[in-house]
């Protein structure tokens, strides 16, 4: 065979094996979203509410602090992270602070003039889209670290965000996620930065990166246990509970974090059902016009996730 033949023949070979790669990949597309993880979750159902909502993507993640098991619908599908990149911030603050790098009673002068990561050029936030508005009146006087921290979780305040995030950088922020293991939240800039945003510079999260962070709170990894049952505390006094905490029993605990801008909202939260520890569970969606319905399908996940848990307790008991 000369050297010719045997370049045809390696090009043929060449051509056979990327065409099965391709039908390997295209026959293997429609389980890319597919439920993973065996144990006591209902998937049928929760894939039957996500069909039934007609939602462009949904993910959830899910683990159990008293057994260990997971469950995962398109986990590593990146979303716009909204406002739960906020429990990034508070956590970066948290680290800050256990290191003396600043104080939670320290103060910070409120104002709202920020800087685009875009092009450095300035830029404010809306009050009429925030949904605190305390802090706007507040312009030119100060305010607490601590309190900064509550306002940005439980209130959900923007303009507390942007000052957090000024204060702790949004570089630290990462290194922190990534040092978790939570290696695909992306924590860029602050809220309403119109321009990056244009430029595709977003916050980004996948379900199971808030699963894995919210984990290492339930489990007092974060920092300190002290400051890990702080966070906790911060997180069960969210104020946005139409979500996960809808679904379950009003005698539940929820410490949790919500996101939403259009057509996308979020809940990401430890639960505390009686009786037991906790699990944590992550419902991302996009695509959905109406606001409420998608709160009633995160709701309708999270009922399901929480029969399951306890109806498979139930089944175990003697």
């Amino acid at each position: 065979m000369t050297a010719n033949d045997m370049a045809t023949l390696n090009e043929k070979k060449m051509r056979l094996t990327m065409a099965a790669s391709l039908c390997l990949s295209l026959l293997l597309a429609p389980l890319a979203g597919a439920a993973r993880g065996k144990g006591s979750i209902d998937s049928n159902k929760i894939e039957g509410l996500i069909r039934e909502s007609g939602a462009e993507a949904v993910a959830v993640a899910f683990f159990d602090l008293a057994g260990g098991e997971e469950f995962f619908i398109r986990p590593d599908e990146s979303f716009h992270a909204a406002s739960t990149m906020k429990v990034p911030v508070m956590m970066e603050v948290f680290r800050q602070a256990k290191e003396g790098m600043l104080s939670l009673e320290d103060y910070v002068a409120i104002k709202n003039e920020f800087i685009s990561i875009a092009d450095n050029t300035r830029y404010s936030i809306a009050a009429e889209s925030d949904s605190e508005q305390s802090l706007y009146k507040r312009i030119g006087q100060a305010e607490t670290v601590r309190e900064l921290v509550s306002l940005m979780i439980n209130a959900s305040s923007n303009l507390a965000t942007n000052l957090l995030i000024e204060r702790v950088t949004a570089p630290r922020i990462m290194k922190l996620m990534e040092q978790m293991g939570a290696k695909n939240i992306r924590v860029l800039r602050g809220v309403e930065d119109s321009k990056a945003y244009s430029q595709g510079l977003n916050n980004t999260t996948t379900a199971r990166d808030l699963m894995i962070i919210l984990r290492s709170i339930a489990e007092r990894r974060v920092v300190s246990s002290k400051a890990s049952d702080e966070m906790v505390k911060i997180l069960l006094e969210q104020k946005f509970n139409e979500g996960i905490p809808a679904g379950l029993p009003a005698s539940v605990r929820v410490a949790h974090k919500t996101g939403s801008i259009t057509r996308i909202n979020h809940d990401a939260a430890i639960v505390f059902p009686a009786d037991r520890k906790p699990y944590v569970i992550v419902v991302l969606t996009r695509g959905i016009e109406d606001e409420k319905r998608a709160h009633k399908l995160i709701a309708d996940i999270s009922r399901v996730v929480f029969d399951s848990v306890t109806e498979s307790r139930r089944a175990r008991r003697p």
